[in-house]
């Protein structure tokens, strides 16, 4: 006997058109990098355990109509921040799995956001129950940057599908080095948390112990990974000559990364002002999501609509008349 699901009889009922999926795929995204934008502010306002307690923000209750201190208040909006999060995650599955015809790869991207909200949410209790220890934070931020992943090929696919044909794949060389721009992306996000955890905002106004890394030596070494990440988004640039949509992605993400690193280098020869750091996770949240979306437009079959044509690589040659 087949069980039906609570949403496969609303969807047995009802339909929602592309215009509900387009903008709940893109609440989910935008609402994902608040999310990093409110932990940096937690972080750098010292406010991570203004609500001392999780789930509950003083052991009584989860919020507190009169708060009495900036930090409390501070939390408890980051806090409150996930409650937005989760309509807008739900938003998107509802849209996704109300679709006709019926897109499975699409669903269960919208439901993976969904539990990587849950694990972020339990991350950052752990983070508030270790007392702030750097290696919880950079957990946490890694979860949130999965999150990032999976709402970025969420908005992709749901956009994908309203395509007339598929963008053309662009060549092995090209696909290469997209998937080598992804890795070195990852690995220079992973090293940025290494830098925070071993630098001053710990996330409270108390001490907190940092990571033993030598602030300066893996700042450095961020660096030089930053512009690894840089001169790759370049030479994709040159290598997608004739992809004008890939292309398009490849630039955007180089005006991004060169904004990303100038504000990093400023914050690092400044003292770390509070602001640039909170900005800072803003623009590493971008920098991810131009990787994959440059990855996603030079390997078009990844996530693709598999219904859609893909459109030819170079027009056809005209026939010579005999």
């Amino acid at each position: 006997m087949r069980i039906m699901t609570p949403l496969g009889w609303a969807a047995s009922r009802w339909q929602l058109g592309p215009r509900a999926l387009r903008w709940g795929t893109t609440a989910a995204l935008v609402v994902s990098v608040l999310i990093v934008l409110g932990g940096g502010v937690v972080r750098v306002t010292g406010s991570g355990l203004g609500c001392p307690t999780w789930p509950t923000c003083d052991g009584q209750s989860v919020i507190q109509l009169v708060p009495d201190s900036i930090h409390l208040l501070i939390e408890q909006t980051n806090r409150m921040l996930t409650g937005l999060l989760i309509v807008a995650v739900g938003w998107a599955i509802i849209a996704a799995r109300l679709q006709r015809p019926r897109d499975r790869v699409l669903t269960r991207l919208a439901w993976s956001q969904f539990w990587l909200v849950v694990a972020n949410a339990v991350a950052g209790g752990f983070t508030v129950l270790f007392k702030l220890s750097p290696w919880m934070v950079a957990v946490h931020f890694v979860l949130a940057i999965g999150l990032l992943t999976t709402a970025t090929l969420t908005w992709h696919r749901a956009r994908a599908g309203l395509r007339h044909e598929n963008p053309p794949r662009a060549p092995r060389a090209a696909r290469t080095l997209a998937w080598t721009l992804v890795a070195a992306t990852l690995v220079l996000i992973l090293v940025g948390t290494l830098v925070t955890g071993s630098g001053p905002h710990s996330g409270d106004s108390q001490e907190v112990t940092r990571m033993p890394f030598h602030w300066e030596s893996v700042t450095l070494v961020h660096a030089v990974l930053g512009t690894a990440v840089l001169v790759l988004g370049i030479a994709l640039l040159v290598v997608l000559r004739g992809y004008p949509l890939a292309r398009g992605r490849a630039l955007a993400f180089v005006v991004v990364t060169l904004l990303q690193g100038a504000l990093g280098a400023v914050q690092a020869l400044t003292g770390l002002p509070e602001w640039q750091v909170a900005l800072h996770l803003v623009g590493a949240s971008l920098v991810w999501i131009g990787a994959l979306r440059v990855l996603l437009d030079t390997d078009t079959r990844l996530f693709a609509v598999r219904d859609i044509p893909t459109a030819p690589t170079r027009a056809a040659e005209p026939v010579a008349a005999s």
